[in-house]
């Protein structure tokens, strides 16, 4: 576990040893969402993370869901 601080503005740093195991880096969008009592932090998947994925129909479903979310959220 590692501690951080929260700014004044509500601003928290992720610690660069999660930054690199989980590809966090300038751009890249997360969700913040509360989930059973706890504030968690989750990585959203960018079209490169995505490549390869559409092995089955369930998968293009699933791909296709993501790239309206983040058309949505690019509008």
């Amino acid at each position: 576990m590692t501690e951080v601080s929260v700014t004044k503005k509500g601003q928290i740093t992720i610690p660069v040893k999660l930054r690199r195991k989980f590809r966090i880096e300038e751009g890249s969008k997360v969700e913040v969402m509360e989930e059973e009592g706890n504030i968690v932090i989750r990585k959203l998947p960018s079209i490169f993370d995505l490549a390869g994925s559409g092995a089955g129909k369930g998968d293009v479903e699933k791909l296709k869901r993501i790239l309206d979310q983040m058309r949505a959220e690019d509008a």
